[in-house]
């Protein structure tokens, strides 16, 4: 698999648990930096949806969080969002509403709870998850995925089936692709898992970005290559 990163001149880690078969197998593509942590950017919104849900500040996937009128770089954080269009869009604006109405020592309490990477929410400056201290390594990506694709985490269950229905990014008629990108600004994330009949496919790929937005698509592209050649997606 290291061939598929080196197609795209790209730097980085994946980690596949193929649950497919009893006695799930894990493979790794430079375990160093799969035990190295990194911001999780906006892979974040996964956990931080179930905070925000559990702490009553959204009721559901129809409640409409409206737009502060602060025009932004990203033209689809530029309008109301609800959680599946925040979660979609990346737009950090809604996430950052809810880290200011949760504190950092509640927030604290929540990343502990869930044993999410380092667990630290303090920030100098900007979203905590993105420009602050929290921290999640590959491996980690994947346990807590795990957790939530069997409705594992200290949450009400009905709020672990709402976000991973807001995940959906694709579906045939015997697989399911629930997925999140991330990206810090050097680097960035595609997490998830595809659901089969026979069972889940869990990923957490990590690469650098050294040319920022240029190297996005890189994410997605090098994760769908590896899990094609795993039969864990379809062929395009």
């Amino acid at each position: 698999w290291q061939v598929r990163f080196a197609e795209f001149a790209a730097a980085g880690t994946i980690v596949v648990k193929d649950a497919r078969q009893p006695g799930a197998t894990t493979f790794v593509v430079d375990e160093q930096r799969a035990r190295r942590r990194y911001s999780p950017a906006s892979a974040f919104t996964i956990p931080h949806t179930l905070f925000a849900l559990d702490a009553g500040l959204a009721r559901d996937e129809f409640q409409v969080f409206p737009w502060d009128g602060v025009e932004r770089s990203i033209p689809a954080h530029n309008r109301d969002q609800d959680l599946r269009s925040a979660m979609r869009n990346s737009a950090v604006w809604v996430y950052d509403g809810f880290a200011a109405a949760l504190g950092t020592d509640r927030a604290r309490g929540y990343l502990e709870a869930i044993d999410y990477g380092n667990a630290d929410p303090r920030t100098e400056q900007g979203s905590y998850w993105v420009d602050g201290k929290l921290a999640i390594s590959a491996h980690e990506q994947v346990v807590f995925l795990e957790k939530l694709y069997r409705n594992a985490l200290p949450f009400p269950v009905a709020d672990q089936r709402l976000v991973k229905d807001l995940m959906v990014i694709e579906a045939g008629r015997e697989w399911i692709l629930r997925a999140k990108t991330g990206w810090e600004g050097r680097s960035g994330w595609w997490v998830g898992w595809v659901e089969w009949p026979t069972g889940p496919v869990f990923f957490a790929l990590n690469i650098d970005t050294p040319n920022r937005m240029d190297d996005l698509y890189k994410r997605e592209a090098i994760g769908r290559a590896i899990l094609h050649s795993l039969d864990a997606l379809p062929a395009d």
